[in-house]
C-alpha cells in the first residue's frame, strides 16, 4: 500500500524557515533520515522523496505552488501513485496550538487554514489524517497572516528542531501503529519538556 505525506509550505529560500513551513522542515527531516534526496516529479508541480516504513511504501512531497493553491498538485500525485484517500497525511502549522504543540487527528474542518482548505477541495474530501504542529497566535494586533510567514526567533530554535522530529516520528507512528496510537503517544499541550 502506498501512502503520500503532505508536507504544507510554501516553496523557496524566502520561506524556508517560516512558522507556515513547519509541514516541508518534516518532510524533509524524514527524506533525510532515509538517505533519499526530493526529486522533481515528471508531469506533477511536486518534489517527491520515496522511503519504505516496513512493507508500506511513503511518497513524501512538497508542492511548487503556494500554500493555498497546493491541493491540486497533491491530489494529482495521490492519483498518479494510486494512493486511497484514507492514505493522505497531511503535514501543517496549526495557528489554533499553542507554539510546540502537537495534534494528530483524521478528518474534521479546515479551521480556516488554506493550505488544508485547498486540499480538501481538490482531494473532494476533508477524511485524511492530519499532523498539526502549533505554532500558537501572534500577540498584540500583529495579523495572522503576517505572523505565520515570519520565521520562528532565535529562542524557538530548539522547541521548532523538536516538534518536527516529534512530527516526523509521528507521521510514521500513523502508518506502523495507527491512529489511537500515535495520539496517546504523540498529542501534547505545548512544546515537550
Amino acid at each position: 500500500m502506498t501512502w503520500l505525506v503532505a508536507g504544507l509550505g510554501n516553496p523557496g529560500p524566502r520561506y524556508s524557515k517560516n512558522r507556515h513551513n513547519l509541514g516541508y522542515m518534516v518532510v524533509d527531516e524524514l527524506c533525510s533520515r532515509s538517505g533519499e534526496r526530493f526529486k522533481k516529479v515528471r508531469f506533477v508541480p511536486v518534489d517527491a522523496c520515496e522511503i519504505r516504513e516496513g512493507d508500506e511504501r511513503i511518497v513524501l512531497a512538497k508542492a511548487h505552488a503556494f500554500m493555498n493553491e497546493n491541493g491540486p498538485a497533491f491530489a494529482s500525485l495521490a492519483r498518479k501513485h494510486h494512493v486511497d484517500l484514507d492514505h493522505v497525511v497531511a503535514v501543517h502549522d496549526e495557528i489554533d496550538l499553542p507554539f510546540g504543540a502537537l495534534r494528530v487527528k483524521f478528518g474534521g474542518s479546515t479551521a480556516g487554514h488554506n493550505g488544508l482548505r485547498s486540499l480538501s477541495s481538490a482531494l473532494r474530501t476533508p477524511e485524511f489524517y492530519r499532523v498539526r504542529l502549533g505554532v500558537g497566535r501572534p500577540t498584540g494586533r500583529k495579523d495572522a497572516a503576517d505572523w505565520v510567514l515570519e520565521d520562528f526567533a532565535k529562542r524557538e530554535e530548539p522547541d521548532v528542531a523538536q516538534l518536527v522530529d516529534d512530527g516526523a516520528d509521528a507521521t510514521l507512528s500513523i502508518l506502523r501503529d495507527g491512529l489511537q496510537t500515535t495520539q496517546d503517544r504523540f498529542n501534547r499541550p505545548g512544546p515537550r519538556a
